[in-house]
């Protein structure tokens, strides 16, 4: 989602601003702006662009602008189109407000009309110009006060930074349910909708919590409820390129070492027992919980599907996994007994947080899988589980995916070894997890065959990927990845057993599949749904397993993964279908850190 970066201290050079925004590119966005204070002149200057940061930064350098404090934005357009004239920072009649926003402002045009109606001039077609003309109609000389009395009015979503030329050092950030962090550093004061922005300036942050404002002035900042910064546990070389071109690859590489990171320190072997400290406090309420929920949206969801099949095999508790922005338009049955579990990357996703609220509200134990310290989701939930696997740069995601179904399999193994699930079996899984992160380097090293792979498949514009039972959740995920990092393609995932039921009509020559079909439970079915696709001249793709010789006699092409426990295998499988499709995205001459269209963290509904 959009990008915000704010600064008041001892900089007056916005080239570091603009840095910092850069370090948000990976959000997805489709236009920039900034904003600074010139004290010598006593009035604001502003440089909006369309399209990349380098524009703007190339706009900055024939026009450079010196100021304190400053303000920038990446946009995701969400109302209005992608304009200069819409891009941010946005401004009131007498360019005295300005303001940078996250969010949607869902009375916008109510407030619009009436601002209109007593003469306000509006220069843009977006939700955000309509906050900067209600703190205009406030301002009596105090920003914060006006921003306040202007908030009070506004139904919607928002993290914002504004500035004032008539109340000049001064930035006033306000927030609600779109994330904005204080970085600490000295007397300097770095504001950002996200950590990776401010990494080489502070290390202690405050996240601002929902409905608090924030003054800050030099040498000093005020929040409603005064609070104790945090340590900032990033290092700057982590959100860096490395030796790869791209942040996906150099993510989809880390792989094995998340499930290390994920595994790490959480395992009792011995003991056939996964130690999972954030829930130690709710350990007693786990143990009488009789259904669980488990809400995310895209490729969280996906994770969650295939809990479903370890937490109703191994931990033999009734799962049912909901669509994050479709939950609360129904009438959940949920009571005591119940527990929520909310997946997030960056645990800022709206629709996530808003179901995960209305679980809350109905008496449901509330639990939450996220990568982000500090994130809201693990500020609302009662308790939960860390990825730790540091920043995850690439839009779409990948080391994080992996992750989370890493945990979801030592969530089974915690629940089920509190109830039916035995010693023999807590062993086995465990042990099988310590083997992962090998047996996905493994995988890492057939890395040309599948851009080989990649490349011969590229020709095609339509795909289908095929999977059952734990792995039918990734075919879901692999069709995602087409979509969303080889856009030019068309990529829809069905369960092997359905192509009969209506979308084998489209297979032909020219379409494709990816068979996801390891030796496991339902090997012998996911070969029937293959012969159906080639008796048809439909060609394969399959991800098999390794030593199964057959498989080339039917597939196209076959991708090996190595063997291990049937609940385990997406972990593997997912691995060779992230490379896929990044190397046909790349074939495609696409940006797959920033595909067209996408943000990294929806923090709208």
């Amino acid at each position: 989602m959009c990008g915000i970066i704010g600064h008041l201290g001892k900089y007056n050079n916005l080239k570091i601003g603009i840095d910092a925004l850069k370090r948000l590119e990976y959000r997805g966005y489709d236009s920039a702006g900034l904003a600074a204070f010139n004290a010598e002149k006593k009035d604001i200057f502003s440089l909006k662009t369309v399209g990349r940061i380098s524009n703007l930064e190339e706009k900055f350098s024939k026009s450079p602008i010196f100021g304190n404090p400053f303000i920038l934005h990446t946009r995701w357009a969400t109302t209005g189109r992608v304009t200069e004239a819409n891009a941010h920072p946005h401004w009131d009649c007498k360019k005295n407000i300005y303001i940078v926003h996250n969010g949607i402002i869902e009375n916008y045009r109510t407030l619009k009309d009436k601002l209109l109606a007593m003469g306000h001039k509006f220069s843009s077609d977006t939700d955000t110009e309509v906050v900067s003309h209600l703190i205009e109609y406030f301002f009596k000389g105090n920003l914060e006060e006006a921003t306040r009395k202007a908030l009070k009015l506004i139904k919607g979503t928002y993290a914002l930074l504004i500035i004032s030329r008539e109340d000049p050092q001064k930035i006033v950030a306000a927030r609600l349910s779109s994330p904005l962090i204080i970085g600490i550093k000295d007397k300097d004061y770095f504001i950002a909708s996200d950590y990776n922005a401010i990494i080489p300036y502070a290390k202690k942050v405050i996240n601002l919590e929902d409905n608090e404002i924030a003054t800050i002035t030099p040498g000093n900042f005020f929040i409603l409820k005064e609070r104790e910064p945090e340590e900032l546990d990033l290092k700057l070389e982590e959100a860096q390129k490395g030796k790869f071109s791209h942040f996906m690859l150099k993510e989809i590489f880390e792989e094995p070492e998340a499930i290390r990171n994920s595994i790490s320190g959480r395992l009792l072997p011995e003991e056939g027992l996964a130690k999972l400290g954030g829930l130690e406090e709710v350990k007693d309420k786990l143990k009488e919980i009789e259904r669980m929920i488990i809400i995310g949206c895209g490729t969280a969801r996906y994770a969650g599907l295939v809990g479903e099949y370890m937490l109703e095999e191994y931990a033999g508790i009734p799962v049912e996994v909901d669509v994050g922005s479709e939950f609360r338009y129904r009438k959940p049955i949920i009571n005591e007994k119940t527990a929520v579990l909310s997946i997030s990357q960056s645990g800022e996703t709206a629709d996530t947080l808003a179901a995960l609220r209305e679980a809350k509200r109905k008496g449901a134990l509330a639990l939450g899988i996220t990568n982000v310290v500090g994130s809201t989701q693990t500020r609302e939930t009662d308790a939960g589980i860390y990825n730790h696997v540091g920043p995850e740069i690439g839009v779409a995601s990948t080391k994080v995916f992996i992750s989370q179904l890493t945990i979801l399999a030592l969530l089974t193994m915690y629940l089920g070894r509190q109830r039916e699930m035995s010693l023999v079996t807590g062993r086995r899984i465990s042990q099988e997890l310590q083997k992962l992160p090998g047996l996905a380097e493994t995988i890492l090293k057939q890395d040309k065959q599948i851009q080989e792979l990649a490349k011969k498949y590229s020709q095609f514009r339509n795909f289908f990927v095929l999977g059952r039972k734990y792995n039918y959740p990734i075919a879901m995920e692999g069709a995602l990845k087409l979509k969303e990092v080889a856009y030019l393609i068309h990529a829809e995932s069905y369960p092997g057993g359905e192509m009969k039921h209506g979308p084998i009509a489209l297979i032909d020559e020219n379409f494709p599949s990816v068979a996801i079909c390891p030796s496991d439970s339902v090997y012998e079915k996911m070969l029937n749904a293959i012969e159906e696709a080639k008796s048809r001249n439909g060609k394969i793709l399959a991800v098999a397993t390794e030593g199964n010789e057959d498989i080339k006699k039917i597939a196209d092409d076959v991708i090996y993964i190595p063997k291990t426990l049937e609940m385990l295998t997406p972990i593997l499988t997912t691995i060779p279908l992230h490379l896929f499709a990044a190397y046909i995205g790349l074939e495609l001459g696409l940006d797959i850190d920033k595909p067209r269209n996408l943000a990294k963290s929806v923090t709208v509904e």
